[in-house]
């Protein structure tokens, strides 16, 4: 055993383990607390839909396990148990020339992967969804949404991988620069097409029709000086019940999307102090500023690959015999995960420190005593926990637990009050 076989063991092991002990800290924590509402939401959350949330959140937790497990047993078996090898060798019986024999050995392992996945996504979906009135999916409408995923992946993505493997291939020492310009450049038009052209492909999008409603918007656009392509509603309804609202879209293609849930459920001025939020996301330039770090983080791991591509042991002690410019490129995207996954805590800190921002701002242009309503309404509608465990939500919550943030904003509202006194 290599000394890079066993660094690559011990980091699936260790992060298996941490994967497993962070979830049983959850579980933990969400049971010890589940015969009493915090007190902070006494008053409008009832111990019927703190124990819903409690439940969920367990039910959720198991199958995390069950799925952290066969994720790890599952990468351990196509690396070091063999299954790139046996894989590559299945394909060389067909005789593709290169780079399409290596598009060939990527795609049809992404979808042995995807096929292995597919049972713990149907059970989430009519197993534990259903359980807790969270799904509104047909089997039907499950089936078809995979087929057009995996259509769309195809599509989009097997002319990609050809481009990149092409560029691995002819390109000289320096195609990894390249390989990543190629690669930022597809993602920045990927987000530019999202919202016309993609998403209507499994979601419909209407303008909002409530003419009160959107003239608060306006409004609200206004005094943020923000332009977008409208504001439009999607019908999550068709396939949840949980309601969200997001930005999405680059340039002049920036769309501001509410789920109907969420249009339903909260009062005007809850709306709008909730889009105030979103739009204090793209005021403080949280959303360029990831951007920029995705970009730069890419390039250094193109940069990484370009250096490994020429390491005979990188391929032998990941178990594959044949070095390949497909074969680097594979092992690259399949053994990273483990180590990146101990960088995890820094970005959640990074974005609860954007969410913080985002409140504040919200609470500038807004009511934040509104924007507490309707946090405190999705918290109840989508049974979130409201008793996380600590050291599980620091290490991966992109928001602040409830009962930090909900205190954040109360501060915030305190202040609006004695400032308009």
């Amino acid at each position: 055993m290599t000394t890079l076989t066993l660094v690559f063991l011990l980091a699936v092991l260790m992060s298996t383990a941490l994967r497993m002990w962070l979830t049983q800290r959850q579980m933990r924590s969400v049971t010890r607390h589940r015969a009493t509402v915090p007190g902070a939401f006494a008053g409008t959350i009832s111990l019927e839909e703190h124990q819903k949330a409690a439940d969920y959140t367990l039910a959720r937790g198991s199958l995390n396990q069950f799925d952290t497990l066969l994720g790890s047993a599952v990468l351990l078996a196509i690396t070091l148990g063999g299954g790139l090898n046996w894989l590559e060798s299945r394909w060389q019986l067909v005789g593709l020339t290169a780079p399409w024999h290596g598009v060939a050995v990527i795609a049809s392992l992404l979808l042995l992967t995807s096929l292995i996945d597919l049972p713990l996504s149907w059970y989430r979906s009519f197993r534990i969804e259903a359980r807790f009135g969270f799904n509104r999916m047909t089997q039907g409408m499950f089936f078809l949404d995979l087929l057009k995923g995996l259509l769309l992946g195809a599509i989009l993505g097997l002319p990609l991988l050809w481009v990149v493997l092409k560029l691995m291939n002819s390109s000289g020492t320096l195609w990894w620069l390249y390989a990543w310009a190629v690669w930022l450049s597809f993602s920045l038009l990927i987000s530019w097409a999202w919202p016309i052209f993609i998403a209507p492909l499994f979601n419909k999008f209407t303008p909002l029709k409530d003419a009160a409603l959107a003239e608060r918007i306006s409004q609200l656009l206004s005094r943020c000086k923000f332009s977008s392509a409208g504001v439009f509603v999607m019908d999550g309804s068709s396939r949840s019940t949980h309601g969200n609202a997001y930005f999405t879209g680059l340039g002049r293609n920036k769309r501001i999307v509410f789920f109907d849930t969420l249009v339903d459920r909260l009062s005007p001025t809850e709306i709008e102090a909730v889009l105030a939020h979103e739009l204090g996301h793209y005021s403080l330039h949280h959303i360029r500023k990831g951007l920029m770090l995705s970009s730069v983080l890419s390039l250094l791991a193109f940069a990484l690959l370009g250096r490994l591509a020429n390491w005979h042991e990188f391929y032998t002690a990941l178990g594959v015999n044949q070095p390949s410019t497909h074969a680097a490129l594979l092992l690259f995207m399949l053994a990273s995960g483990p180590f990146i996954f101990f960088f995890t805590p820094i970005g959640a800190a990074w974005s609860r420190k954007h969410e913080f921002e985002a409140d504040t701002f919200a609470a500038q242009h807004a009511d934040a005593q509104q924007l507490i309503r309707a946090l405190v309404k999705l918290y109840r509608d989508n049974a979130s926990t409201l008793t996380p465990d600590a050291v599980h939500s620091r290490f991966y919550d992109s928001h602040p637990p409830a009962l930090e943030r909900i205190a954040f904003l109360e501060k915030l509202h305190a202040g609006q009050t004695a400032h308009s006194i």
